[in-house]
């Protein structure tokens, strides 16, 4: 059977040329304050699952998001971990409320991979113009200590 990757990012690359995922784009709304008290329970909830539920490849492997060795990692869904994608869904009604884009990508090879595990890779993207995410460390989830979440 062939895995499929799934990733949710912007549409757009932000200033840096590339594309923030799902967790970048939520996790600045929170940040900026831009979220009802509803949502931003919601949106703690959602990260605080992840954050028990999907092993953080940087606790495995530190350099998986080295700026220097892979400036452009980028974190997938195995297709396979519906259970997972599922927990995301109302972080994309958040976004959708505040008309923030959010795409479904799906991909057979999104790159080179540098870290698997059962439910996610990270990948260096094979084409450097990949539609790809770009995680600056700590950015994506410092309310989980620098945590990071697959897909993000």
């Amino acid at each position: 059977m062939l895995i499929v990757f799934v990733r949710y990012q912007s549409p757009t690359p932000g200033k840096r040329g590339v594309h923030t995922g799902v967790f970048g784009l939520i996790n600045t709304l929170g940040r900026a304050g831009k979220l009802s008290d509803q949502e931003y329970r919601d949106w703690r909830c959602g990260n605080d699952w992840f954050t028990r539920t999907v092993t953080d490849p940087s606790d495995v492997d530190p350099a998986v998001y080295d700026e220097r060795l892979h400036p452009r990692a980028t974190a997938w869904f195995k297709s396979d971990a519906a259970h997972l994608l599922v927990h995301l869904e109302r972080h994309l009604q958040i976004l959708r409320n505040h008309g923030v884009a959010c795409v479904r990508i799906d991909s057979a090879n999104p790159g080179i991979t540098i870290y698997e595990d059962e439910v996610q890779i990270v990948v260096d993207p094979l084409d450097p113009r990949a539609m790809t995410s770009y995680h600056p460390s700590g950015s994506l989830q410092s309310e989980r200590a620098g945590r990071r979440a697959p897909g993000a």
